[in-house]
């Protein structure tokens, strides 16, 4: 696993994902390694390390895609997570996410919301617990 698209990917996941994508990779060896493998090669060493886009919109539009499918909140949560990473910030993640009851609907767009509520508050929460020392 040393060729250029997977280590491409595997830094482009680590800057957008940070722990959270490498535990999603991680959890993937023992029961599928070469799709923990295309999923580093395909979707961040091709289509993340694209120059068309920052990484800010590209989270941005995956946080709108899977609040429009309804059905990956496990996904979303860790690609909210990517877009705080990336520099969006909350109300831009909402906005999104907002924009989405248009063309997805309502259930949609509450269900990424309580997502994005979450995932704020986990951060908030780990940000209060390194900044108090604990």
């Amino acid at each position: 696993m040393d060729n250029e698209r997977y280590l491409r990917g595997w830094a482009k996941l680590k800057e957008v994902d940070g722990q959270a994508g490498e535990n999603v990779i991680e959890s993937l060896r023992d029961i599928a390694p070469d799709f923990a493998r295309l999923l580093i090669e395909f979707p961040f060493g091709d289509i993340y390390s694209r120059p068309g886009l920052d990484l800010k919109t590209r989270e941005l539009a995956v946080v709108a895609a899977l609040t429009a499918m309804g059905n990956a909140a496990p996904q979303l949560k860790v690609h909210i997570h990517g877009a705080r990473n990336v520099g969006c910030s909350e109300n831009e993640i909402v906005e999104v996410i907002m924009q989405m009851a248009v063309y997805a609907g309502f259930p949609a767009a509450l269900n990424g919301l309580f997502a994005a509520k979450e995932v704020f508050a986990h951060r908030n929460e780990a940000e209060c617990h390194s900044a108090s020392g604990s």
